[in-house]
């Protein structure tokens, strides 16, 4: 059976002028093109071709040697070739564009730019793209636990946190505890895998382990006092929404870099503010 959207290994099994004709056996009746400016030199009857196979623009099944950034249900970051009044078209690789239509956007894209998609079939059977990857991503990464990776944001949720396609195929997510900072749809960013949950998905941070983070923590703390000349205005009851705005950081985090800084013997800690020793 000829598969759409995949790359598979078929057999030439007729010659033309515009092109030859390959199926999976000399006897199979499903049958798709590959255009002649396409074809091997020297190509026999009987030889072997791997062909991506996808829809012309009359939405006609046909072949391709190239090899498209993503297959059907596969994840890429793609290119957008342009915008127009029913979506945007992607470069996906082959020599027709890819849609992604107004409705599968997280955010809205502007030419040029590159974003994180999924390639499906709309219920008219046709290519398009999709922003929305939660559901194509793999859950069978070979990460453990502290292991660095790399991913691209693809949709933040304040309940939830930060979604992350590791590698651009793994399904990843920071907690809401541990996303402090700004994130972006789009992003590319490097985290730390905290956790592998038993459905395969990984926990991620920015964050490196508590001991190696504190003394970075601390060493941030210490700069933020210092530009505020030796004396934060404010103590360890100061909200969380205030420390993320100076550092970045969660409170608990916060608490931490103080409390190292204390035993070092570089702080003292008043009710209403922090003074450098």
């Amino acid at each position: 059976m000829l598969q759409l959207g995949k790359r598979q290994e078929l057999t030439v099994v007729k010659r033309m002028k515009f092109g030859v004709y390959l199926a999976e056996g000399k006897d199979a009746e499903e049958r798709v093109l590959l255009p002649v400016k396409e074809v091997p030199d020297e190509t026999e009857i009987g030889d072997r071709i791997e062909v991506f196979l996808y829809l012309d623009s009359k939405d006609r099944m046909i072949a391709t040697r190239r090899e498209p950034y993503a297959e059907l249900g596969g994840v890429a970051v793609m290119e957008v070739k342009e915008v127009s009044n029913i979506g945007a078209f992607l470069d996906w690789g082959l020599e027709k564009d890819l849609l992604l239509p107004f409705k599968e956007q997280s955010r809205r894209v502007a030419q040029g730019e590159k974003v994180l998609a999924a390639v499906y079939l709309d219920k008219s059977r046709r290519f398009c793209a999709t922003m929305n990857v939660y559901e194509y991503l793999e859950t069978d990464s070979p990460y453990q636990k502290d292991d660095r990776v790399t991913g691209t944001i693809y949709e933040t949720e304040g309940n939830f946190g930060v979604f992350v396609a590791v590698d651009n195929r793994y399904s990843g997510l920071i907690p809401k505890r541990e996303a402090a900072g700004s994130y972006r749809i789009g992003d590319t960013i490097q985290v730390r895998v905290t956790a592998v949950k038993p459905d395969g998905k990984l926990d991620l941070s920015p964050n490196e382990r508590v001991e190696v983070q504190m003394d970075k923590d601390a060493e941030l703390v210490m700069k933020v006092i210092e530009e505020y000349e030796g004396v934060l205005p404010f103590g360890e009851k100061v909200s969380p929404e205030i420390i993320k705005r100076e550092f970045g950081i969660s409170k608990a985090a916060f608490k931490r870099a103080v409390g190292r800084l204390y035993k070092q013997g570089r702080i003292q800690i008043m009710e209403n503010r922090i003074k450098k020793l």
